[in-house]
């Protein structure tokens, strides 16, 4: 068996993992590695629990698309929020977070050999699940504030390209796209007749005036737009695995083949929690995330004393800020001794395809302010002490 290699093998490790037993190693380390938030889901999601309880079938298999009354309350919430209607071309699919539903619709779109458009930094996940469905991932250089280049991307497709993929608000830049971008991006798709993936799983985290903004509300984009969502960082709600995706009615057998062979269906518990979240009052989200911008600010503020050994690039969205650090040392390297000298754990820039260069990913939702400002300061400093010494 020694010498067999499975398709595995050209897969990347996951990062998160790796950098959590550095951070075990180092008691006391302060993480702005991964991307979740601190709060807890609405008290309306854990109130639905006893709901679920009472009704013995709810213990067998439901629906592969998720339950009806949840696909009804998604649908209403994509329509306010999102000003995506869904009608006769379109229909929305409950997932096991939104990274399902991505390898959902990849595998749904695509044979072995084709090629999917990522956008560089890319999310690694996405990087994964293109390679593991056997497929290509073509990857587009953003710009150096991390926006698209719809002319680059409009040029990167070839005979075997099925899909773009944009995400707005960023993983791992924190860039919103303008509207302008995102509708280019989604005409060329329709022109092309590719896929539009577009993953909005930060729709609600956006700052300075910043507006989330949906392809799939663009006119005549249902038929080749494939939107993807999550409960996952809006509503605490990372665990429960709880995702959804708008996608065109043509995909639905396809998708619900890739659905019932991996998962059959959503966990049905979580699918009543996240009902109960759709119904949590207005205040929730906004206090929640009025919080996570206060946060933002201590950390920019910060941030500001490095742009000697860094380049910062606007972030409006998301909790990320990515860093370009001015220095000869490969980022994982510098990663390990953030944590090893410094007790500061962030994501090194290779993960999300930058190879050119060392980038640092500064993850700031699942702090408070007071142990951001510490967690930051620590950065700095060791940002200082290490790259200070070699400039």
């Amino acid at each position: 068996m020694g010498s067999f290699i499975s398709r595995m093998q050209a897969v990347q490790s996951p990062i998160i993992p790796v950098v959590g037993e550095l951070i075990k190693s180092c008691p006391g380390t302060i993480s702005l590695g991964q991307g979740v938030v601190s709060y807890s889901p609405p008290p309306e999601a854990i109130e639905l629990l006893p709901k679920f309880l009472a009704e013995s079938t709810n213990h067998l298999y439901k629906a592969v698309e998720g339950i009806p009354p949840l696909q009804t309350a998604l649908a209403a919430k994509l329509q306010t929020f999102n000003s995506i209607e869904i009608n006769e071309e379109n229909c929305i699919v409950v997932t096991a977070g939104s990274n399902m539903a991505f390898m959902n619709a990849v595998l749904a779109i695509t044979s072995v050999g084709d090629e999917v458009i990522l956008n560089t930094p890319y999310y690694f996940n996405h990087e994964m699940a293109i390679t593991m469905a056997g497929c290509h991932p073509v990857l587009v250089k953003c710009d150096e504030n991390y926006q698209l280049r719809p002319e680059a991307i409009a040029q990167a497709i070839t005979s075997k390209t099925r899909a773009v993929v944009t995400i707005s608000p960023n993983n791992p830049t924190g860039a919103v796209y303008s509207e302008e971008a995102l509708w280019f991006v989604n005409q060329i798709c329709r022109d092309r007749g590719i896929y539009h993936i577009s993953d909005e799983a930060y729709e609600y985290f956006t700052y300075n005036g910043a507006k989330h903004i949906s392809p799939g509300a663009f006119a005549l984009s249902s038929n080749h737009t494939i939107s993807l969502y999550s409960l996952s960082k809006a509503y605490g709600f990372a665990s429960w695995r709880i995702g959804y995706m708008v996608i065109p009615k043509h995909l639905l057998v396809a998708v619900k083949k890739v659905q019932d062979t991996i998962l059959i269906c959503p966990p049905v518990i979580s699918q009543y929690a996240a009902l109960g979240a759709l119904q949590a009052k207005e205040d929730y989200l906004k206090n929640h995330i009025q919080a996570i911008a206060q946060v933002r600010l201590v950390v920019l503020d910060s941030l500001n004393s490095l742009q000697e050994l860094c380049t910062i690039a606007p972030a409006d969205g998301a909790f990320y800020f990515f860093l370009k650090v001015h220095t000869q040392l490969d980022s994982f390297k510098l990663v390990e001794r953030l944590i090893r000298e410094h007790q500061v754990a962030v994501i090194p820039g290779t993960t999300f395809g930058m190879d050119n260069g060392c980038y640092l990913r500064v993850a700031y939702g699942a702090l408070q302010k007071e142990t951001a400002q510490e967690g930051i300061e620590r950065l700095v400093r060791g940002l200082q002490a290490i790259i200070g010494k070699v400039h």
